[in-house]
């Protein structure tokens, strides 16, 4: 380890979303000087909550998965010391499709969902539970071959109804904001496995909660968290990370760098052209972020009898033509966007709800912006909760502009760079950079979606660093 000084640290975490936070905790259990500069004033990332009119919403994030015993996020959190801290409960079920023909349960057992998708399609019967079983017992290195598929060819693989392929996706392009044709199949498959057939994890009190327990475990530990605190410059010398510029506190000297932020910000304005060599230029300029989200907050008088039960997420698509959905979303077509989630928080006293959409512009949203909230009003009122305009007393919506400005995703895109084959653990983007002592981890980095997937990579960034100091490893229990 380098030896201290009072301004000096050993790592400088840039965010203080999930995965910089879990990166944290980790480095400074294991007794590194760490800092964390966070530009909003709270910790989170898109994992935070806030209050209006006496009503709490989650701003985006509104639950998680992979917290059955020997889930990652189950491991990290026991890791940390945090699994009796925060208390966190599954919904069962954890989510619905609605389809013309169909509605179909997640539960929380999956036997229980491996029939219930059998008895709507019996003449898949075999075939579901031989992919469900795939999904959920095979090891990790059998998901390397569907780096380079699309989640399309892997259902076609085991399916021939187009509406059951279609029930299987809807989950997958609302947490991916992909249609099966483009999506990878390995990240296809971990949003199913992680998130459907392993979710409705959420923490009491809000979503707030987790990002608040991981900020105070930091700190307890040792840790520094600046919030309000926008990194200015990576400051780079003869090839070696040295610190940041953290605008009016001034040069912080670090011997480590961690990004948790937008990869192009990384690269194009705090390290800049000078110092990133050519091929990373070049491969940032060819990169898609994903689609964003429009995201619809509704507080209610009081429970009625056509709200779905609190914590399920619901998914709603008029029609089997996922392809059709993503480009109206991509286009921005948005009095076509008709698939949406719904869900009715767990404090049944508010609702969430959203639908994929591309960045536009600012101008764009301010003059769309309500049309838009009170036509996704209408739809969920006419298909999904009869009566709802009768109990609302508080509505707003986030933008993806609105998201773009709490953190400086670039696009306000939701899951980082779109998950397309091409796009997947791509070699210029990896946690080890070509500038020594600079890491990124996050959703950025290609690898991952989701709160347990940078939770891990946040993990796995730290265990990276102490290797290199020549500290003693963390154990890698989160697999």
């Amino acid at each position: 380890m380098i030896q201290n000084t009072k301004n000096e640290y050993d790592v400088v975490i840039i965010g203080a979303g999930i995965g910089g936070l879990v990166c944290g905790c980790y480095l400074a259990k294991a007794g590194m000087k760490v800092l964390i500069a966070e530009q909003h004033y709270k910790p989170g990332g898109y994992c935070t909550s806030f209050k209006r009119k006496g009503f709490t919403f989650d701003a985006a994030a509104h639950s998680f998965g992979s917290y059955r015993k020997n889930g990652n996020m189950r491991l990290i959190l026991e890791a940390l010391d945090l699994d009796r801290r925060i208390c966190i409960k599954q919904t069962t079920p954890s989510d619905v499709i609605i389809t013309p023909d169909f509605k179909i349960t997640y539960w929380g057992n999956i036997e229980k969902t491996t029939q219930e998708l059998q008895d709507a399609f019996p003449s898949e019967a075999n075939n579901i539970r031989s992919f469900i079983q795939y999904l959920t017992n095979s090891k990790p290195i059998n998901f390397a071959i569907l780096r380079k598929k699309t989640y399309k060819d892997l259902l076609d693989e085991y399916f021939s109804d187009h509406r059951l392929k279609t029930i299987l996706s809807l989950p997958v392009l609302g947490n991916g904001a992909l249609p099966p044709s483009l999506i990878s199949a390995f990240t296809g498959s971990k949003i199913f496995s992680e998130f459907i057939l392993d979710g409705g994890y959420y923490p009491e009190g809000g979503m707030q909660t987790l990002a608040d327990v991981l900020a105070e475990r930091f700190k307890e530990l040792g840790g520094v968290l600046k919030l309000s605190s926008l990194v200015k410059k990576i400051i780079v010398k003869d090839d070696n990370v040295i610190g940041v510029d953290l605008g009016i506190i001034g040069f912080v000297p670090s011997k480590n760098v961690v990004s948790n932020c937008d990869a192009r910000q990384t690269f194009l304005k705090l390290l800049g052209k000078k110092v990133v060599k050519d091929a990373i230029l070049k491969k940032i300029a060819s990169m898609v972020p994903s689609l964003s989200t429009f995201i619809l907050y509704l507080a209610i008088d009081k429970p009625f009898k056509s709200l779905p039960k609190p914590g399920t997420n619901v998914w709603f698509l008029p029609y089997y033509d996922l392809e059709k959905a993503y480009l109206y979303a991509k286009e921005g077509e948005i009095d076509k966007v008709e698939g949406f989630m719904v869900r009715f928080s767990p404090d049944k006293k508010t609702i969430l709800a959203f639908v994929n959409v591309p960045f536009k512009n600012k101008r764009f949203w301010d003059i769309n912006k309500n049309k838009l909230l009170n036509s996704f009003i209408n739809r969920i009122e006419k298909y999904v909760i009869p009566n709802l305009s009768k109990h609302i007393i508080y509505k707003e919506a986030a933008t993806p502009y609105t998201l773009y400005r709490y953190t400086l995703n670039y696009k306000g895109a939701a899951y980082g760079w779109a998950s397309f084959p091409s796009q997947l653990f791509t070699p210029e983007l990896r946690q080890i950079t070509p500038v020594k002592g600079l890491y990124l981890t996050g959703h950025w980095t290609t690898q991952s979606q989701g709160i347990p997937g940078v939770a891990y990579l946040g993990m796995d960034t730290a265990r990276l660093i102490l290797r290199k100091e020549k500290n003693k490893p963390i154990k890698n229990t989160a697999m």
